[in-house]
């Protein structure tokens, strides 16, 4: 299982990124599923999933893993008592931690995001920033390895 954001990449360069790492489905965790910006509207739910389903990559959406848009809140007030924005943010809030582990990660059955894709491959998790540290995903990440076994690898767009 891999990881991967948004931010840093474009369209053709997020693609190629996952047909490196032999992605054949990716999860999105976002609440929302668009991300500002005319430089990532490629992200966009119907954009994104047009672009997988051309590049014969699957898509499911698990809301049920997002965070809350008060969790997100709480993780934006953070940001700003500490002086970052979000596509600079390098580590999550440990109340947001705590709080995202308790109401959602600890309700989530994990179990069917755990399989392989029919025909093999791998699977993606998918959310907006870059660093997976700076993401609800590493957490998803951390309990799928401590729980399930799962090597997870965390995918970056080329410097």
């Amino acid at each position: 299982m891999v990881t991967v954001g948004v931010y840093g990449f474009d369209g053709d360069s997020f693609l190629r990124r996952l047909r490196q790492a032999d992605v054949r489905l990716l999860l999105d965790v976002r609440q929302r599923r668009g991300v500002r910006g005319p430089e990532y509207a490629w992200a966009n739910s119907q954009r994104l999933q047009a672009a997988l389903a051309h590049a014969r990559i699957g898509y499911e959406h698990h809301r049920e893993l997002a965070p809350t848009t008060e969790l997100r809140h709480l993780q934006y007030a953070e940001d700003e008592r500490q002086g970052v924005g979000k596509r600079s943010r390098r580590e999550l809030a440990a109340e947001y931690t705590r709080r995202y582990t308790g109401e959602i990660l600890d309700r989530a059955d994990l179990t069917p995001i755990v399989s392989v894709p029919a025909g093999g491959g791998t699977v993606a998790l998918l959310c907006v920033e870059r660093d997976a540290v700076a993401c609800h995903r590493s957490l998803i990440a951390r309990r799928l390895a401590e729980r399930h076994g799962v090597t997870v690898d965390h995918l970056l767009p080329e410097l």
